[in-house]
């Protein structure tokens, strides 16, 4: 994961700049508005208590994925038929619980293996855009049906994408995709962690035990963290935002809401989990269903570690088809997804 740490005068202290962004708000409330500061944390704290069995559940299930070393079942859909191998990597794009670093390094061994980059895009999409925590993250903020349809969502990325690449693979935009400089190490994730087979009951071989653990302690602290921005914010939101102004600019029916909605998802994006609760306030202040979901998905697809991951290993030209093509699937779902709700 991006180390969101900073170190305090160069002693060596290291806080977490989510932590600080969240002492700041409280901090400003505390100054500005003394007197809404009790309603901002227990607003916070209530909302916490709310999802706390789902965090429960997701850090459970990631860690169960880890530990059993499920990651492996990924290299399956890089195998076949370039057609087949785009419909799984959107499928499993969408259902893999990695972060972006673990893929860089997947990815870039595939494409100096000579992976057709259809395949590869199509997995880069789906990828950010929905795995299993943030599964449950959205459907206690957005409900059951939003996130459901974000995951349908996901694999149409992932097939937008990488039948797009492959129906212009053999022009000059997607000749020799990779950059001269890219590597397949390098990113601090060690090891390939899409090798080897699973080991379901990991409970026997201790060095599994201790991975679980340690992803669950890792993945709660980072749930927990982001989820209290994102409450605090949503609290802040409610409170100070005009209803009245988020409605008459990213409500009503259109296109436009939707469009405005994918434009701002990129730059206005924190994570993917955190980003579910504050959808859920913006909802609840007047933002429109079709603007709620395009903004999700382009926020996932231009996040800066899901960016920086194609960044990082693939020519300017290729970078720019893959915002490209995450800024139209966003437009498409978005408009689907209004004309349903």
């Amino acid at each position: 994961m991006v180390d969101h740490t900073v170190d305090v005068e160069g002693r060596g202290w290291k806080i977490d700049r989510v932590w600080l962004m969240i002492g700041a708000m409280l901090l400003g409330v505390a100054a500005l508005v003394p007197a809404e500061l009790v309603g901002v944390v227990t607003a916070t704290g209530k909302a916490l208590g709310s999802t706390g069995i789902f965090i429960g559940f997701a850090v459970f299930m990631v860690a169960y994925l880890k530990a059993t070393g499920a990651e492996g079942i990924v290299a399956e859909a890089f195998k076949g038929s370039p057609v087949r191998m785009v419909i799984l990597a959107s499928m499993v794009g969408g259902l893999a619980p990695f972060c972006s670093c673990e893929v860089i390094p997947f990815v870039a061994a595939l494409l100096a293996m000579g992976v057709p980059l259809a395949a590869v895009m199509a997995f880069w999409l789906a990828s950010p855009i929905m795995d299993p925590p943030m599964f449950i993250i959205t459907s206690s903020a957005l409900g059951v049906d939003f996130a459901v349809a974000k995951t349908i969502a996901t694999v149409g990325f992932g097939l937008l994408g990488g039948f797009s690449v492959m129906a212009l693979g053999r022009t000059a935009l997607f000749a020799n995709p990779l950059r001269e400089d890219a590597n397949a190490g390098g990113c601090g994730c060690g090891t390939n962690p899409f090798t080897g087979k699973p080991v379901w009951a990991f409970w026997s071989e201790s060095e599994r035990v201790q991975t679980f653990l340690s992803t669950a302690w890792q993945n709660a602290f980072f749930l927990f963290k982001w989820l209290t921005l994102a409450y605090v914010v949503e609290s802040l939101m409610v409170r100070f935002a005009p209803a009245e102004w988020i409605a008459s600019v990213l409500g009503g029916e259109g296109l436009g809401p939707i469009v405005l909605g994918a434009l701002v998802g990129g730059p206005a994006y924190l994570n993917g989990y955190a980003a579910a609760p504050l959808v859920a306030g913006l909802v609840e202040q007047g933002m429109s269903q079709g603007a709620a979901m395009s903004f999700m998905l382009a926020g996932s697809v231009s996040c800066i570690p899901a960016a920086i991951a194609v960044w990082a290993l693939v020519k300017p030209r290729v970078f720019l088809a893959y915002l490209s093509l995450g800024f139209i699937g966003a437009l498409v779902a978005g408009l689907s997804w209004a004309a349903w709700a």
